[in-house]
């Protein structure tokens, strides 16, 4: 049988860093001082030290937040159609540096992950044109389905490369986090959620050629009892997330059970877990009984970028990539609405 390769990963962000920007308007902003000692102390927990967002900070974060060129107002936050107005030009752009960095050729298949705008033609069609792909290339949208889409993008590639090992799939994740603020600056989970959140973008090659990252086998489980816990709807004012501070707990108590099913018979010298926040993170160590290094590049990527959602996972990978001792067996492993648990097997020889 074929083995797909995840061969190599371009990544990129955009210019402005609105992390502490960020931080400082919450703790202006927040009016009772419970809440705002409760904000500020969550805020040095974080284990985040930047954020990335297609928006520049303003001079006045009260006032602007994270926008110097006020597209986020006080009083007068954008519609659903304003923010999926930037969507379109903005996505197509961040998406193509990813590609770039990639360098990727003879493609014949493009499958794209997003979650946090929608167009048609979409931003498949706007890639295969950008990028110069033949009008022949088979494109595939996986939509919506939150930070686990890396996972699910990855296991259509590897499906398309063996039923064709001549298949040649380019994988682009791309999520413009920062387009669904919502102004509800009193309510600390919110702002909490907010604080996680970032823009980012992967493009991903996945071939037969034996080079990089061999994957193995993909599976999927739910938490029981969690499908309110995390949740995602379009509304008037752009997409609204409801991010439930249960769901580290959920994770860390059904793990030690359900676990060990979704791991290779050899323990996994490598972990990929998508970075969903240090809570997250710290819930599969403990979960796991996993080492205090283990997941290293995952805690390296929520340092530096904070979670952006699809794309957090293939930042992880990247990592992995560029570093000549991360050898041997991993684990990928993403969670997302349903509590839906994505994990794949890999083999970095």
């Amino acid at each position: 049988m074929t083995q797909a390769w995840l061969n190599r990963i371009g990544t990129a962000v955009p210019p402005h860093d609105v992390h502490a920007a960020f931080v400082e308007f919450g703790s202006e902003t927040i009016v009772d001082p419970h809440r705002r000692a409760l904000f500020d102390r969550m805020a040095s927990l974080a284990d985040i030290e930047h954020r990335y967002a297609i928006f520049e900070p303003g001079p006045k974060p009260r006032d602007t937040i994270l926008d110097a060129g006020g597209f986020y107002r006080r009083g007068a936050f954008p519609s659903t159609a304003a923010r999926m107005a930037l969507y379109e030009p903005h996505a197509l752009a961040l998406a193509m540096q990813a590609v770039r960095a990639l360098e990727p050729d003879g493609i014949t298949h493009l499958v794209v992950a997003s979650c946090t705008g929608f167009s048609a033609p979409g931003l498949d069609f706007q890639i295969m044109r950008a990028a110069e792909l033949p009008d022949s290339t088979q494109r595939t949208i996986v939509g919506f389905m939150g930070c686990f889409a890396a996972v699910n993008a990855l296991k259509l590639a590897d499906q398309i490369v063996r039923a064709d090992r001549q298949s040649r799939v380019l994988v682009v994740n791309l999520e413009l986090c920062s387009l669904h603020l919502q102004e509800d600056f009193q309510d600390v989970p919110k702002m909490l959620s907010f604080l996680l959140f970032a823009d980012g973008a992967s493009a991903a090659l996945v071939t037969a050629e034996a080079s990089g990252i061999a994957l193995g086998r993909f599976q999927a489980a739910l938490i029981p009892r969690s499908a309110e816990l995390i949740t995602w709807h379009i509304g008037d004012d752009g997409f609204e997330m409801h991010l439930s501070g249960q769901v580290p707990g959920r994770i860390r108590r059904w793990l030690p059970a359900h676990g060990p099913a979704l791991l290779p018979p050899e323990t996994p010298a490598l972990w990929a877990v998508h970075a969903g926040g240090r809570s997250i993170l710290d819930a599969v160590q403990q979960g796991l009984g996993l080492g205090p290094d283990a997941l290293r590049h995952s805690r390296e990527v929520l340092r530096a970028y904070g979670n952006m959602s699809s794309a957090t996972l293939m930042f992880v990978l990247a990592r992995m990539l560029d570093d000549p001792d991360a050898r041997g067996t991993g684990m990928g492993m993403a969670f997302g609405p349903g509590l839906t648990v994505e994990t794949f097997g890999f083999d970095r020889p």
